[in-house]
C-alpha cells in the first residue's frame, strides 16, 4: 500500500508541476522560441522537481530503500502519468492517441520521451547512494 501511495503522490506532485510549467511553456515560451527550445527550457526545471520529490517522498512514506520498491514506485507513477496525459491531451487539446504518439517523433517529443524515462527511473536514481543492497559473501 505504501508503494502505491508513493506512486500516486509522486505522479500527482510532478504532474502538477509539469502542468504549470507546460502551460507557461505553451503560452509564453513557444510563441517566442519555438516548441523545441521552449521544451529545452522547461526540461531542467522538471528534472529538478523529479529529483526533489523522488528523494523526499520515499523517505517520508517509508518506502523500503531497495531497488524493487523504488522501481515499482517509478513504474506505477509512469503508468498513472501516461493515462492522465492521454486523457488530458484529449480533453484539453483535442489530441487523439495517434496525435500524441506522432508528437514523439518530433524533437520536442524526443525531449518529452527522455523526461518520461527519467521520471520512471528517478525514484531509484535519486536514492542510489542510500540503497540497501544485500551483503556480498566474502571470498
Amino acid at each position: 500500500m505504501t508503494i502505491a501511495l508513493a506512486a500516486i503522490l509522486y505522479m500527482a506532485i510532478v504532474f502538477a508541476a509539469g502542468f504549470v510549467l507546460g502551460a507557461t511553456r505553451v503560452l509564453a515560451l513557444e510563441p517566442r522560441l519555438g516548441e523545441t527550445i521552449a521544451t529545452l527550457c522547461e526540461a531542467p526545471l522538471l528534472l529538478i522537481v523529479m529529483v526533489l520529490v523522488a528523494r523526499w517522498l520515499p523517505a517520508r512514506l517509508k518506502v523500503p530503500p531497495t531497488v524493487g520498491p523504488l522501481a515499482a514506485m517509478g513504474i506505477g507513477a509512469l503508468v498513472l502519468q501516461q493515462l492522465t496525459d492521454v486523457v488530458l491531451g484529449a480533453a484539453l487539446r483535442g489530441m487523439t492517441l495517434r496525435d500524441q504518439l506522432a508528437h514523439l517523433t518530433t524533437p520536442a517529443g524526443a525531449i518529452y520521451l527522455a523526461l518520461v524515462i527519467a521520471f520512471a527511473a528517478m525514484p531509484v536514481l535519486a536514492n542510489w547512494p542510500k540503497l540497501r543492497r544485500p551483503l556480498s559473501p566474502r571470498v
